[in-house]
């Protein structure tokens, strides 16, 4: 499959998950959130907007991340969490942040297109996954190198938001396709789903996870 019949190929599957989205029935498990920050775990926090986030994800998650973390422990890695649990403010907050990034990057364009360019990789925030508790954003440190590794489109923790994020994007490097299997792999060993459309983020719990493994109903819904 070409890079062009994958990226069709991953947009049919998204645009299917957004008509789904509605039709999956909550059964709130009320599991609470937790912050990570105070889970004891061997983890770098990417530096957030939001100043004093805890990056918290649902009780089960923290056990997942914790067995993560420690297997990374063994080859001289480090987990890094991106972003976890954001509430519709924080969603908010980084809509208008990267509205505004785009904006300096491109200001010959006009607002609505700039809109559209961001709603790309940004959800609006009653329709992020992250305001479950159950998404986690995540990259990984390599201690040997003492860099972030190549993902294929990141230059450390910037990303390069485009067609080459989806995960088995053909036209990356084959170096950033181990990379990121092996950042996929440990998230899917734990039962998550990856984002069809961005490599890092993982679902587990809430719609998008209920859809792609086939459930009745999702065990999280939006946590206010």
């Amino acid at each position: 499959m070409n890079a062009r019949e994958y990226c069709e190929t991953v947009e049919q599957r998204d645009r299917l998950q957004q008509q789904l989205i509605p039709t999956i029935p909550i059964e709130e498990s009320n599991s609470p959130l937790v912050s990570l920050k105070e889970a004891g775990f061997n983890l770098i926090f990417e530096p957030c907007i939001k100043k004093d986030y805890k990056y918290s994800v649902r009780a089960e998650i923290v056990e997942k991340v914790g067995r993560i973390s420690r297997l990374l422990d063994k080859e001289d890695k480090v987990l890094i969490i991106r972003s976890a649990w954001r509430s519709f403010e924080h969603q908010q907050l980084l809509l208008e942040y990267y509205f505004e990034r785009i904006r300096q990057e491109h200001p010959d364009k006009p607002t609505r297109e700039l809109r559209e360019i961001v709603s790309g990789f940004i959800a609006p925030r009653k329709k992020s996954m992250h305001a479950t508790g159950g998404a986690v954003d995540a990259l990984i440190f390599d201690l040997n190198n003492d860099c972030i590794m190549d993902f294929g489109t990141n230059d450390g923790y910037k990303i390069e938001h485009n067609k080459e994020c989806y995960p088995f994007h053909p036209g990356i490097t084959p170096r950033a396709k181990a990379n990121r299997k092996l950042l996929m792999d440990l998230f899917v060993n734990e039962d998550f789903v990856c984002d069809v459309k961005e490599y890092w983020h993982f679902d587990y719990g809430n719609v998008i996870w209920a859809i792609e493994k086939g459930k009745e109903h999702s065990i999280y819904g939006v946590v206010c």
